[in-house]
């Protein structure tokens, strides 16, 4: 196993802000920059990425190990667990489905699944878009359980089994040699597939933080609706040039699986889609326990970027569940070298450029260099996890954050209010006083968030556990019970922690 060490981590941060202003900047020298910089402090093994523009591949890299131990490197057939990408392949199936008028995204669901569980107000188009929990057609909360019904749907509606309709459907149409729903470990020797190991980050304990090293993993088999894809980029490069040119839907029912599932949604029917800085971005995320993927397209740019990795940090540490792609340093990399051209922002700040960051502000990169703070503040609360000197930096980019931009309130959101939780969680886990910084920047997050939606259970149990560090019983109790008596909610981690911390408390109060 490799390791990165601290000093190297602080000589590539200097290199990433570092810019000569005598020589334009190329986006790709600095896109491959960004991206190596990255790898080396995520410790990513193995990654695979492309950049296309309309049918034309303008960026394909394979860099790193596909097994460590063997010193097998990462190449252009080199299968990855793709995870919830799987979830644009159901949803594509569902829109062909659509079209052929053999379902209707108005049926209920309870029409074509065994469990009736759910009630008749809760429809395909609702499971397809996250909003099928709380009041239907209401709020978006990702969920895996639901999505995963949509395997019934397909399968009734055809009859034939999930399966046989991917590769009817897509695969095989498609010519995706690479591309395969992954059942067990026999079906790789027998295909003869060439799969990218997996790996965790992490290992022994060092001072009272992990080792920042790649560890072994595992791989997760099994399919449904919701996960299973194995792919290349290539392969989902060939897919998303299909759907550019209608040949897997119409051009209408492409646009309406782009479209946002009302208003303030980020998803649409088996994509996420967002706008920013004036531009559409349709995108999909997977991750597993020791994989990650990132497949993002500008559609008025006609530009797509896909990536993934053999550890789960090119989309952990983003929190790309919450439906904000610009979270990701990954996709901010790209957005700013390819889409806005905007290379001479660096990408990331050390703790000696961030004083300067004012004076680079102008009109034109100020939303950028905003995005970029908390995304590389986030990654940096990630990390406190490995290294102390990660939970310092992530205190300075959110303070000069605040700092330069001081409409918190505005742009905040459930992203950023779980970045001060985790910040006070570490800190309160490792005994300091620091866990009482940015108290009134998380409360006032935790009060908007829960305003737009009191039920978001990820909102009450950062509130709940953040009074709880604070002692407050009685106020943990209130959010734990927003929690576990939520209507319409399926059962999720959150809710077996609320059930749980209630259980143990409740009878004290």
């Amino acid at each position: 196993m490799y390791r990165f060490p601290i000093v190297s981590l602080i000589l590539l941060f200097t290199i990433g802000c570092s810019n000569t202003e005598s020589e334009p900047i190329k986006p790709k020298e600095k896109f491959s920059e960004e991206l190596s910089l990255l790898q080396e402090y995520f410790q990513i093994p193995g990654l695979s990425v492309l950049i296309k523009k309309g049918d034309e591949i303008i960026y394909e890299d394979y860099s790193g190990m596909a097994d460590i131990d063997l010193k097998i490197p990462v190449d252009s057939v080199t299968t990855i667990q793709m995870a919830s990408l799987t979830k644009m392949f159901s949803g594509i199936t569902i829109m062909q489905l659509v079209e052929e008028e053999k379902i209707s995204l108005d049926e209920p669901i309870n029409t074509y699944i065994d469990n009736q569980s759910l009630g008749d107000s809760i429809q395909i188009k609702h499971v397809l878009s996250h909003t099928s929990q709380g009041i239907p057609g209401k709020h978006f909360y990702y969920n895996n359980t639901r999505f995963m019904m949509l395997e019934d749907v397909i399968a009734k509606a055809t009859g034939k089994d999930f399966k046989t309709n991917i590769y009817e459907r897509i695969i095989n149409p498609l010519k995706l040699m690479n591309t395969y729903l992954l059942k067990d470990s026999v079906q790789v020797v027998f295909e003869k597939r060439k799969v990218a190991q997996p790996y965790f980050l992490g290992g022994e304990p060092v001072e009272g933080y992990m080792e920042r090293k790649a560890y072994p993993g595992f791989i997760d088999y099994g399919y449904s609706a919701a996960a299973g894809i194995s792919s290349t980029v290539y392969d989902l490069s060939i897919l998303s040039t299909a759907l550019d040119n209608n040949i897997l839907l119409t051009k209408t029912s492409r646009d309406k699986m782009f479209t946002p599932f009302g208003s303030g949604n980020p998803y649409g029917l088996g994509v996420f889609t967002q706008e920013f800085l004036n531009e559409q971005l349709v995108w999909g995320y997977g991750q597993y326990d020791c994989y990650s993927s990132l497949f993002l397209k500008v559609p008025k740019k006609d530009l797509t970027f896909i990536i993934a990795a053999n550890n789960n940090l090119m989309s952990d540490p983003a929190r790309l569940i919450a439906g904000d792609v610009t979270y990701s340093l990954f996709a901010l990399s790209f957005l700013k070298n390819y889409v806005f051209k905007l290379s001479d922002v660096p990408l990331l700040e050390d703790q000696s450029t961030l004083p300067a960051i004012k004076e680079r502000l102008t009109e034109n990169n100020h939303e950028l260099y905003r995005k970029k703070l908390l995304a590389q503040s986030l990654a940096a609360t990630f990390m406190y996890r490995y290294a102390k000197e990660e939970g310092e930096l992530s205190k300075q980019l959110l303070g000069q954050t605040f700092d330069l931009f001081e409409d918190y309130k505005e742009y905040g959101d459930l992203v950023l209010m779980r970045n001060l939780f985790m910040r006070k969680s570490m800190d309160a886990f490792r005994g300091k006083q620091e866990f009482k910084d940015f108290d009134i920047q998380f409360k006032a997050l935790g009060q908007k968030v829960l305003k737009h939606d009191e039920d978001n259970p990820y909102a009450n149990y950062y509130m709940a556990n953040y009074f709880e560090i604070k002692q407050q019983q009685d106020s943990s109790l209130y959010h734990y019970r927003k929690i576990a008596e939520a209507k319409n909610f399926s059962p999720w981690w959150y809710t077996m922690e609320a059930q749980r911390w209630l259980k143990e408390n409740q009878n004290n109060q």
